[in-house]
Order: C-alpha cells, then structure tokens, then sequence
C-alpha cells in the first residue's frame, strides 16, 4: 500500500502586525502550505494584507476566522497579552495552533493552553523560531558532541534602540510589552536549550516611566561554577550574539543570533572559521514546514518545541519578572 501523499496545510494568520508579514513572506516559499485566512479587526488592513499574499479569505474578526472548518492551522501573531484567548479561540474550534512567543503572560496561562490542546487533541506549539534555523541546530550537535569541550561561561544579549512610544506594544505595559518578554526570552532560551535549568537566578532591570522594563540583566549559576551572563534592552544596540567559551574554544552565533546569521568557530589559538547557512528567507519557514510535518504525521505536540520546554521557559521569565519586581496588570 502506497503512503498517502503529505496534505496542502491551510493556513490563517491571526493579528497582521510586522511579524506577521514576515511569516507570510516566508510561508509561500514553503511546499504543501496555503495562506488560506487572514484576520484583524479592520476589515480594510485584512483585506489589504490578504491581497499581498494571496490569501484566499479575510476576516474582520478573530472569531471568524476560527470558524472556517477549511482551516488547518492559524499562526497567532496578536500582542502577547492576547496569546491565551487567541489560542484558546482557535483550539476550542479544533485548529492547530502555532502562537507566538512568548507563548503567554504566565505559568498559569501556558498551563491553560496546553490542557486545552489535550483535551481537544489538536496540536499547539510556541513560535520561537530560533530553534528551528539550521545555525543553532548547527550549534546545539556542536555543543552536544563536545567541539571544544564543555561549556566553561555562555554570553548571550538582545539590545537595540527604540524611542520610546507608550502606543506601541513593544513599550505598552498592558499587552506585555518591554524588553524581557519581548527580546529577553532569546538570551533565556539559548541558556536553557544548552544549558538547562539554572541552579541559581540573578537579575537587576531598568524601567521606562510607564513601568515597562527598558533592560533586564541576568546572571544564571550553573553546577561547576558554570555561568550565563544574558541581557535585554530596548535602549541600546548590543552586538546581539550568543557565545559559548569553551574548554578548547569558542562557538560563536554571529550577529542577530536569534535569526539566520553565520556560526563562527574559534579554536584555542587557532584561526577563525566563518560558517555560513546560506539562508534565503526570512527565516520563519523552517518552523512552518515543522508544523506541516506534525499536521501530517498526526501529532499534536511538537518533538523539538516540547510543552515542557514552553513551561520550563516560562516559568524561567516568571521567576525573573519576581527578581526584578516587574507585574502586569
């Protein structure tokens, strides 16, 4: 008996922000995927952005949009405050869902979400992208199989300069927005996907005057005096690189480490090597083309972006937000 060939994945887009233009982008260079529905609140900015990539409907609300029964899978790119309901909206109609990170405000929120997704034996996965790029899959065998030994020390930062805008939901407080929960949760996760769970936590934040975080600092301890130097800023451009000193070396994620960049290997007085991943999107297919693949295969929890991992991750930033005193509404 033959196997079935894989389906066309429909797809719909739920929020029509930048991020979200880049997925479309980037999901129309991926086989066997649609951009099949679009939604927001605006009928003409759906209809505009549907227009641009081909989509075959546009909605003017997110609860229309979770009602096509042509729906395969709803990629969630609202403000992160809006995670939770989104995701919830789109599972109780039984859609897959890949949402954004971070997955949700809280602990408790990720918890909700993933109980439902069981419940409704529909598939849920957290949008960090990064781990799905071929550098860092790359840099994960490297580390794994002992390249220059073990890790000795990890610096990881995110920073750029944004003046400031109490309207843009990077800086708005009530939808989650400042520099922890919207770029510090990269630094967190190279430290938690090489590292693992920290023994110890330290961190000091500075604040914008709206009580959003402007930066966040993070010192992580790890067994054998082991340490993860991490940093988030919205007020200043950082070389944005992940690097990992080693025994015998250095492994270096190049700038915009969270992205498609080049992999530098450094060996203890040795010459540098330059790898390059020969990227040609934008780099959010690789975490499309995974869900297509579960979709396929019947699966309803990822084997890379695991619920223990979006838990352990989110638990990390609650345990963080409580050292910095920082509290959303």
């Amino acid at each position: 008996m033959k196997n079935k060939p894989p389906k066309t994945i429909n797809w719909g887009i739920i929020g029509l922000g930048n991020i979200a233009h880049k997925f479309a982008t980037d999901l129309l260079t991926v086989e066997g995927a649609t951009l099949y529905a679009v939604a927001s609140r605006n009928q003409e900015k759906a209809d505009a952005f549907g227009k641009k990539y081909n989509a075959l409907k546009s909605y003017s609300s997110y609860e229309a949009l979770a009602k096509d029964a042509n729906l395969d899978a709803v990629y969630i790119a609202t403000p992160h405050a809006f995670h939770k309901e989104h995701t919830l909206l789109c599972l109780e109609n039984g859609i897959a869902v890949l949402c954004e990170k971070p997955f949700a405000m809280n602990a408790n929120e990720v918890a909700e979400m993933i109980t439902k997704a069981k419940a409704k034996n529909t598939l849920l996965m957290e949008a960090l992208w990064t781990y799905f790029l071929p550098h860092y899959q790359y840099v994960l065998k490297a580390l794994k199989d002992n390249m220059f030994g073990k890790i000795l020390k990890l610096e990881a930062d995110f920073g750029f300069y944004r003046t400031f805008d109490d309207s843009h939901r990077l800086f708005k407080k009530s939808v989650g927005g400042g520099s922890l929960l919207d770029i510090g949760i990269y630094p967190i996760f190279v430290a938690l996907s090489t590292l693992g769970i920290p023994k110890t936590m330290n961190a000091s934040a500075t604040y914008f005057n709206n009580g959003a975080d402007a930066s966040c600092d993070m010192v992580f301890e790890y067994e054998n005096d082991v340490k993860a130097y991490l940093k988030s800023s919205l007020i200043e451009d950082t070389p944005t690189e992940a690097i990992f000193y080693c025994e015998k070396g250095i492994v270096k994620i190049n700038r915009q480490f969270h992205a498609p960049t080049t992999v530098s290997l450094i060996p203890n007085g040795g010459k540098e090597e330059i790898i390059d991943f020969n990227y040609n999107t934008i780099g959010y297919n690789y975490e499309a083309k995974h869900i297509n693949s579960l979709l396929n295969s019947g699966k309803t929890e990822s084997d890379i972006m695991t619920f223990a991992f979006s838990k352990q991750l989110i638990k990390t930033l609650d345990e963080v937000r409580a050292l910095i005193n920082l509290h959303y509404n």
